[in-house]
């Protein structure tokens, strides 16, 4: 339940505590626990990272006028649009990575090897819960694109369509997070959410670095269906 994933554990009043370190920088360490307060988590999102932040629940949420009045509209949208466009994303980029990917897809872009948040909510769960649950997805979905976007500037440069498509699609994760941020401070004063990330993909020979954005890609689409099924209902006008 969503209670495993909430701690009830205060900041210190200078940020993380010695013991819980925020984030490293590196990207190419392994992951570990830490603290990143909420004005953190927007920065957060732009870095293709490794690591865990800690969920915590208390006095700590800013006031509300962070949240737009149509934001439970605007985060249904971007769900719906994500998950319109999933299967296309994947798409452009097996066609733009070439072979062997193109003929033998279903064994090199199988995700099972890697690293993907757990997404065990449904239709019956409790709505923060479900909130929550989005969070990790999408926040570890954005860190995901910025390390495939990044390594298909250097790979395939002019490959226009499918560079648009990852910024796009990025651009609304980030709004999307934005209003999950808001909406589990608001409705249920959580301000800052466990998160894992994946592993960069920074140092890995050119095959490691598409193989790893196919395997990515292809698990979202896998999920992002589920996830607008279980989190639709829960943002429908009361």
């Amino acid at each position: 339940s969503s209670e495993d994933a909430l701690h009830q554990r205060q900041p210190g009043p200078h940020g993380p505590s010695p013991s819980r370190p925020g984030p490293h920088r590196d990207t190419g360490l392994s992951p570990h626990t830490g603290v990143v307060p909420f004005v953190a988590l927007l920065l957060l999102q732009r870095r293709p990272v490794a690591g865990r932040a800690l969920l915590v629940t208390g006095s700590g949420c800013p006031g509300h006028s962070l949240c737009r009045s149509n934001v439970q509209e605007q985060t249904r949208r971007q769900v719906a649009v994500l998950n319109a466009t999933a299967q296309e994303l994947f798409s452009l980029y097996l066609k733009c990575q070439g072979e062997p990917f193109s003929s033998e897809t279903d064994k090199l872009c199988n995700p099972a090897g890697i690293f993907f948040p757990a997404f065990r909510v449904n239709r019956t769960s409790e709505r923060k819960e479900v909130m929550v649950a989005m969070y990790k997805l999408f926040a570890f979905l954005n860190a995901s694109l910025g390390n495939i976007t990044r390594d298909q500037e250097e790979l395939n440069p002019m490959a226009k369509d499918l560079l648009d498509r990852l910024h796009n699609t990025t651009k609304t994760t980030r709004g999307l997070i934005s209003n999950l941020t808001c909406l589990l401070c608001k409705n249920y004063n959580i301000f800052q959410v466990d998160v894992r990330y994946g592993d960069s993909s920074k140092g890995k020979s050119a095959f490691k670095k598409k193989q790893q954005g196919c395997q990515v890609l292809r698990k979202y689409v896998q999920v992002i269906g589920q996830a607008a099924r279980v989190l639709l209902p829960h943002l429908s006008p009361s």
